[in-house]
């Protein structure tokens, strides 16, 4: 008889267990699936583009945000994280996948762009002060639709300790009506699978990142083929703001309770 269940942690990985199907897009063990995503870098997949997105590009060109210190969550090839660099951030990035850093660690080498980049579980990085934060900006472009309802507990808890106060975290998720599955949160524990994503409104964004000021919250644009930057409108756009000071954020009383991304 086993009676395991003694930390937040412990439970977290327990409902992680639950999606075993799943649980490869976002714990440390996923690196082999995306490994084989990205290994075929010729497919038509919309984000292999080498330029930012265009809500990302919007925040600078407003002065929404000014350079500082940035992290990208789940960097894949380095689209987003070059972009900021060359714009004078100081940006390290971070991706499950070796194969997607290697493939960003190329595209940084021609550029001749310097940015730290790290292989692993983005929440264990920030828990084991492995991320090298506080950071101005925190960006998240398609990570966070891939997370069980549980682990939105262990990604404030990053959010806690990893972002700078006055700093800012910038969103792109699915959004609801266009992608992702619209199933209630309970839904997908009774299926045990995330069915490919899950799809957030403006007003479930708004409440599970109520502790941040929103400073703009749309659709991201659609962008032609031409154009230099990448816009998707099936995708919601957000950027918020911290106010208060370390432990300001509702997952920062779970502690160390994170583990995988």
């Amino acid at each position: 008889m086993d009676r395991d269940i003694r930390t937040v942690d412990d439970v977290l990985r327990l409902l992680d267990g639950l999606f075993a199907p799943d649980a490869d897009r976002w714990t440390a063990g996923g690196a082999a699936w995306w490994d084989g995503f990205y290994t075929d870098r010729s497919k038509p997949v919309p984000f292999f583009v080498a330029k930012p997105d265009e809500n990302l590009a919007s925040y600078l060109d407003r002065g929404l945000i000014a350079p500082g210190r940035a992290l990208d969550l789940g960097c894949g090839p380095g689209r987003n994280a070059l972009y900021l660099a060359s714009l004078g951030f100081e940006v390290d990035a971070v991706d499950l996948s070796p194969e997607a850093v290697a493939w960003a660690e190329e595209r940084v080498r021609e550029a001749g762009a310097e940015i730290r980049f790290q292989v692993g579980d983005a929440f264990a990085l920030a828990d084991t002060r492995r991320l090298g934060g506080p950071y101005d900006l925190i960006y998240d472009s398609g990570c966070f639709h891939h997370l069980p309802p549980h682990r939105r507990v262990s990604y404030l808890g990053l959010l806690d300790r990893a972002l700078a106060p006055g700093g800012h975290f910038a969103l792109a998720c699915f959004a609801a009506g266009s992608m992702g599955s619209e199933f209630p949160d309970a839904e997908f524990y009774r299926r045990s699978r995330l069915q490919g994503g899950l799809a957030y409104t403006p007003e479930s964004l708004r409440r599970i990142f109520s502790d941040l000021t929103e400073v703009e919250l749309r659709r991201m644009r659609d962008e032609p083929p031409e154009s230099p930057r990448f816009g998707e409108p099936f995708l919601w756009a957000a950027l918020f703001r911290r106010e208060g000071g370390p432990g300001s954020l509702p997952g920062s009383a779970w502690g160390g309770a994170v583990s995988g991304q």
